[in-house]
């Protein structure tokens, strides 16, 4: 058997049952995202549900929001926010550090230390964040539906709605750290599962009282999906090979000849963490219309922007194209710093074939880097409006709110997660050929 070759589903599943940390780790994962999952269903007191039930029908960003929290928003769950307010304050951290040089002097030169000290700062900035949309959510949306809209309903209900969102944060990070994949991301993922049965059971009715040509829309529209997918697939798995020579060295009486490899620079560097943070960053003008309200002069330009800003519109989409665009820039340019890869590279002897080490090299990667995130960020955002113009075109609406950004969601999860579970396995391999 190749020990370096990507692992077989069958040898995949078979690890997956008879390894210990990697079965464990499995465990871990699904169980706390069961746990995630119970706590939608715990219900916010004193809340007349037959009435809010009534009354969110016509809201089209609630459908929205209910992708990222699994329905826990219209269910009124303790866990209504879910992970949001974490990936707002992850947000608001990664601009903070790209701007404050004392942040940045953190992240890259304290190593792990100073990586946990920032994780902390997030930590309480999503604290922050949670309690404003709590109060967001609670005066502007559940308290004309309440059975006692007094002070005591505001308090109580923020403080169980922020206590459910940091309880989240927490099994987010416990399964980055003891499960498998990234937290965050796989909260979003079973969110968005959850989600599934409810829209293709609305999606097959309106087929059956349409007729054939209702038929014929949904049939066109998932094809859409389709090709999306598959897309998705190769966009996620798209790398630029830059040919790598290193030079010849002698240590001790043995001479090691030149070595061609290669450098790969995805084509997406950032995943599906642009169109997460793009999505988050758009549902904040309906969060801060929910907290200020409709009165006065502030109320009603958020009150306008948010209406602008509902999935659906043509500014929605001109937002959601500039907001991916910029998130893919800046996420390339926190993973890949084409300065320190120069300087890398120069260390350990090696250079690319007609490109002088030093400068000429980190402007050579940086030119690459900057086309391959064009690239990247012009994919995604057809991902993201294409399936959305179709859905306008053919008149099927049931998929609005899952559109392609929950699919690119669930495809980039889903290839990360495996990726992982594949790395696992093959560290299995050479733990068992130390102990051959």
């Amino acid at each position: 058997m190749v020990r370096d070759k990507t692992p077989t589903a069958q040898e995949t599943f078979l690890q997956m049952a008879q390894a210990a940390g990697l079965r464990g780790r499995l465990l871990v994962t699904i169980g706390l995202l069961i746990l995630v999952r119970l706590g939608i269903f715990i219900p916010v007191p004193g809340i007349d549900r037959a009435k809010f039930a009534a009354g969110i029908q016509n809201l089209p960003v609630l459908g929205f929001l209910d992708i990222f929290t699994g329905g826990g928003l219209s269910a009124l769950g303790i866990f209504a926010l879910g992970i949001l307010p974490f990936i707002n304050a992850s947000i608001i951290m990664q601009l903070l550090t790209a701007a404050i040089p004392s942040l940045e002097d953190l992240q890259k030169n304290e190593g792990e230390a100073g990586r946990r000290k920032i994780s902390q700062i997030t930590r309480y900035v999503a604290l922050g964040w949670a309690i404003i949309q709590s109060l967001g959510i609670t005066i502007g949306l559940l308290r004309p539906y309440a059975t006692t809209p007094g002070i005591w309903f505001v308090v109580e209900t923020v403080v169980a709605l922020t206590a459910g969102s940091m309880f989240v944060m927490w099994v987010s990070e416990l399964i980055t750290e003891r499960g498998i994949g990234n937290g965050a991301s796989l909260l979003i993922f079973v969110n968005i599962v959850a989600v599934l049965p409810k829209t293709l059971g609305q999606t097959i009715e309106f087929a059956q009282k349409g007729g054939r040509e209702a038929v014929a829309q949904v049939v066109i529209l998932l094809l859409v999906f389709l090709v999306m997918i598959i897309g998705i697939v190769f966009v996620q798995e798209g790398t630029r090979r830059i040919p790598i020579i290193s030079a010849r060295r002698q240590v001790g009486r043995r001479l090691y000849r030149e070595r061609t490899s290669y450098l790969p620079l995805r084509l997406n560097q950032g995943g599906v963490m642009p169109i997460i943070f793009a999505s988050a960053v758009l549902i904040l003008p309906s969060s801060l219309a929910g907290f200020v309200g409709g009165e006065g002069t502030v109320g009603q330009i958020v009150n306008q922007i948010a209406i602008a800003l509902q999935p659906g519109n043509w500014t929605y989409v001109a937002f959601y194209l500039l907001l991916i665009v910029f998130f893919s820039y800046f996420y390339a340019s926190l993973i890949v710093n084409p300065v320190d890869m120069s300087q890398n590279l120069k260390k350990m002897g090696a250079s690319i074939p007609g490109i002088r080490p030093g400068k000429a090299t980190s402007t050579y990667l940086e030119k690459v880097l900057n086309r391959l995130t064009f690239l990247g960020a012009i994919f995604l955002g057809i991902v993201a409006t294409v399936p959305t113009l179709v859905e306008g075109a053919t008149g099927v609406t049931t998929f609005r709110g899952l559109g392609a950004t929950s699919l690119l969601i669930l495809v980039g999860v889903a290839i990360d997660t495996a990726k992982q579970i594949q790395t696992y396995v093959i560290s299995q391999r050479y733990e068992g050929m130390v102990k051959q």
